[in-house]
């Protein structure tokens, strides 16, 4: 039987490639990526806590939007109070509905990520034109309110088409988070030249650990833990990423936020964090990575390999 293959990269074991350090010779890259997602009212998709009530919905609808008015005000203060950067995230209608959210984000000077216009669709199954619209008209918006167009993109649901990396390319994106495929960057082929791919953590992320999979906040503060610990000593062996992925609707509720700030504050206090640990966001893994010598990062344009 001859499977399909996307032929976007090809197969390439981690123990089999060259060794490199993160920046002053750290092992271990590591980022909060906070997804800030705005939904329309009465149709579309949307995440739930709970089962689908008949439309409009209004449960889940207010459940979604107490992470805008609430939920992620308190993140923001958590992180501040931690002294550690974010990366957004962002669909394209937060920052028309919720101009305050980008005033703090620039505040900050936080990462922003092209996340669609906004979680109520999905890329799946749109014509190379109107794909190809979604992703101009959230670029658009996003550049004109951060004075910057982003330079990485996550599609909503983490959903693409056979043609996604080709037209992010196309419209100036370095790289995108659509495929959790390995614990390092790498680079994949595109019809107008090499895109490269940062991980993006689908397992230690909240919303499918609590929503999905029914696990309690106290589960997913052990998976960050674990995860960390066991990051920092496979890095010994190989550089990796470690990333932890948060929704404001999600992490947002005092009883998760709790549980989040004390394991950050315990992973913070650990040793292997100052002396381990590069953090950082996934624009700067992008932008680190280009300086590295050729070959280092596989399917790397410049070595063939």
């Amino acid at each position: 039987m001859k499977l399909e293959h996307h032929q976007r990269f090809d197969y390439a074991p981690i123990v089999d490639r060259p060794n490199f350090t993160w920046p002053d010779g750290k092992r271990l890259a590591f980022y909060v990526a906070l997804n800030v997602e705005h939904f329309s009212f009465g149709d579309g998709l949307g995440h739930t806590p709970t089962a689908l009530a008949p439309a409009p919905d209004p449960r889940n609808f207010a459940w979604r939007e107490y992470g805008l008015r609430v939920g992620i005000w308190r993140l923001f203060d958590m992180m501040d109070d931690l002294g550690l950067p974010m990366c957004h995230l962002l669909n394209a209608a937060v920052v028309e509905h919720a101009p305050q959210i980008a005033k703090r984000i620039l505040q900050r000077g936080d990462e922003v990520v092209g996340h669609g216009r906004t979680n109520s669709e999905s890329q799946r199954g749109l014509n190379e034109t109107a794909e190809a619209e979604l992703i101009r008209e959230a670029t658009d918006v996003l550049s004109t309110t951060f004075g910057k167009a982003p330079q990485g993109w996550m599609g909503p649901w983490i959903a693409e088409t056979a043609r996604t990396p080709d037209l992010l390319k196309e419209a100036g994106y370095q790289y995108l988070m659509d495929w959790p495929a390995d614990d390092q960057p790498f680079w994949m082929r595109t019809r107008s030249g090499p895109l490269l791919s940062v991980p993006y953590p689908i397992e230690i992320n909240d919303s499918p650990t609590m929503l999905s999979r029914m696990q309690p906040a106290t589960d997913f503060a052990q998976m960050i833990r674990d995860q960390f610990a066991m990051s920092v000593r496979l890095s010994q062996r190989q550089p990796l990423v470690c990333g932890v992925s948060l929704h404001t609707f999600v992490a947002g509720q005092p009883f998760r936020l709790a549980q989040i700030e004390r394991v950050l504050r315990e992973i913070m206090a650990d040793p292997a964090f100052a002396s381990h640990v590069w953090v950082t966001t996934p624009g700067e893994i992008a932008r680190y990575v280009q300086t590295l010598p050729p070959g280092t990062i596989s399917g790397d344009p410049r070595s063939g390999s």
